[in-house]
């Protein structure tokens, strides 16, 4: 089970830890965790490149499965607009394959 939790500050979204493997397929062929983690590292690649912020990023890159991003706190009001719809945009995704995968993706948000 792929377990992905929305930490938010008032209405602004401003951590998301993913953990677990969904375990749909064998290695190489689950989409499930290939959508969530292209859809994971592409808005982390965003946030970097689009956005210009420097996250702070953890994970587990040999094992996987564990992956959580924090928005700073000492970035521009710009930056700050521009992080909350790449990572809605994120929330939305992810949330679209939780209802068709809920076996397998459980989302929560705080």
């Amino acid at each position: 089970m792929i377990d992905i939790q929305f930490q938010s500050e008032g209405s602004n979204i401003m951590s998301v830890t993913i953990t677990g493997h969904a375990d749909a397929g064998p290695y190489g062929y689950d989409i499930v965790c290939s959508a969530v983690s292209a859809l994971s590292i592409g808005t982390v690649n965003s946030l970097s490149e689009i956005a210009e912020i420097h996250l702070d990023v953890n994970s587990a890159e040999e094992s996987g499965g564990y992956l959580k991003f924090t928005i700073p706190t000492d970035i521009t009001q710009k930056q700050m607009e521009t992080s909350q719809i790449l990572l809605k945009s994120l929330q939305l995704s992810l949330n679209s394959i939780e209802e068709e995968y809920s076996e397998y993706v459980n989302i929560n948000s705080l």
